[in-house]
């Protein structure tokens, strides 16, 4: 690092933001995508009655828990680096690096697995792609052009992610309107214990529904950031297995729709992870945790360089089977989300009158209280992992360890250049509490000026304090 310096960048205010549509089909994709992927859990579950109590009851305990907490968060530290903020605010920079460092791991896995599961449903009809010859230069193929994608602008994919998910979804509703006349509902209640794969249940399930917090890595770029049909057995239902489905239903023009909009499917949540991904390092660059060329913009306002370094994980990742990155990208998920778990307590704690323009409508106590059942969960599909699991998660947890040490020395030598974010150009949901420090800065306050030109989590801190001050007793 050459040398410490803050940069205003001349495009910044040129960047096209995301507006309220684009961001919601993004989110769709970061969570969801649509039904592709869930098939295994009707086999991992000995049929499809486990899988549907699951797609009823954990969005309770996990999803609505993690979209509040994350609604909270985001709209109080509306930048690029969404949980890395978090978590540094709360614990501290080494924390935040670490938050940073699995959370990405983890999303980089996680877009493993979209080429992996998009030739999984061509091989359908196509059975060349089972044969590494044809997978190897088709998994590179996609993965490099949907990487220019993403160059290509923020708003592309936003937008894009819209017509496919209208395209995505129509098939399903069709073949749901086709399948009326052959619903049993008995079949639903169909399961078979001894067939009961609980590791891999839990894993897809939980796979399926996470992930509400990836958006918040795109806050900084947002606009206004506040605001059983058919009887066949559990064996049969793995990944690419709804083509099938939709060839029993509607036949063969069905099965090769199903087919198309899986992989647009895969395109969105390939594009949605990776724009999450390569916005998250930039956040980290902009904080000074990773070198200042992770924040380099290209002409279209995408971090080039963060774009180009996720994509390089993916490719090397993209060999594993779906099961095997499912159940890695899960664990180290789960570390990071017990960590925002104890940010969202510590700052309602430490930071009560941080601003924050939403607020999860519950006292702190019964705020710690939502977060123990989705906690509870996250230590269960830890404890269900596998040791081979164990041991590269923990591998990966080690090198985090040993890289921010090194990063922090290559900083306080200037042998990288890194940079220190000012928070002159706060969002909206920055306005209230910068309005106390400008009023402050407007007559002359040197503390307020010092206030104006601090690196973004010590603004947080002071603005929080002065508040606390503020306030009548």
């Amino acid at each position: 690092m050459g040398q410490e310096v803050v940069t205003d960048d001349p495009n910044k205010s040129s960047n096209p933001k995301l507006t309220l549509l684009p961001l919601i089909a993004l989110i769709f994709y970061e969570v969801s995508g649509g039904p592709f992927g869930v098939e295994d859990s009707v086999r991992a579950g000995g049929g499809p009655l486990l899988s549907l109590l699951g797609f009823l009851f954990f969005p309770l305990i996990w999803s609505l828990p993690e979209a509040l907490i994350t609604a909270e968060l985001a709209t109080t530290f509306p930048h690029n680096g969404g949980y890395v903020i978090w978590i540094s605010s709360a614990f501290g920079p080494f924390w935040g690096f670490q938050e940073g460092f699995w959370k990405w791991f983890s999303g980089v896995m996680d877009n493993a697995l979209y080429p992996v599961l998009f030739l999984d449903y061509l091989k359908q009809s196509f059975p060349i792609f089972n044969s590494l010859i044809a997978r190897i230069p088709a998994l590179l193929g996609i993965t490099f052009s949907l990487t220019y994608l993403n160059y290509r602008g923020l708003h592309i994919v936003g937008f894009s992610a819209v017509l496919l998910a209208i395209f995505s979804l129509s098939p399903f509703l069709l073949m749901a309107v086709l399948s009326i006349p052959k619903i049993r509902p008995r079949r639903w209640l169909v399961v078979d214990f001894k067939k009961v794969n609980w590791r891999g249940y839990f894993n897809n399930m939980f796979w399926n529904l996470n992930y509400w917090d990836k958006a918040s890595t795109l806050a900084g770029e947002v606009q206004n950031p506040r605001t059983g049909a058919l009887s066949s057995s559990s064996n049969e239902w793995a990944d690419g297995y709804f083509a099938q489905v939709g060839m029993l239903i509607g036949g063969f023009w069905l099965k090769l729709w199903i087919q198309a909009a899986a992989a647009m499917s895969n395109l969105g949540l390939f594009e949605a992870e990776m724009s999450g991904d390569a916005f998250q390092l930039l956040g980290m660059s902009k904080m000074g945790l990773l070198p200042a060329i992770f924040s380099s913009r290209s002409k279209y306002g995408t971090p080039t360089v963060s774009i180009l370094f996720s994509a390089t994980g993916v490719i090397f990742l993209s060999w594993m089977s779906f099961q095997q990155i499912l159940e890695f990208l899960n664990f180290l998920y789960a570390i990071g989300m017990l960590l925002e778990f104890a940010a969202f307590i510590t700052l309602r704690l430490k930071k009560p009158n941080l601003c924050r323009p939403y607020r999860v409508p519950l006292q702190t106590f019964w705020a710690a209280m939502l977060c123990l059942p989705p906690a509870l969960l996250l230590i269960l599909v830890m404890c269900l992992a596998s040791l081979r699991t164990f041991f590269v998660s923990g591998a990966v947890v080690i090198v985090g360890f040993i890289l921010y040490p090194i990063l922090v020395q290559a900083k306080n030598k200037k042998w990288l250049l890194f940079e220190d974010e000012q928070l002159s150009s706060p969002s909206n949901g920055w306005q209230p509490c910068h309005s106390i420090v400008s009023g402050l800065a407007g007559h002359g306050n040197k503390d307020s000026e010092l206030l104006l030109s601090s690196p973004l989590p010590v603004v947080e801190e002071e603005l929080s304090l002065m508040q606390s001050d503020s306030k009548p007793n």
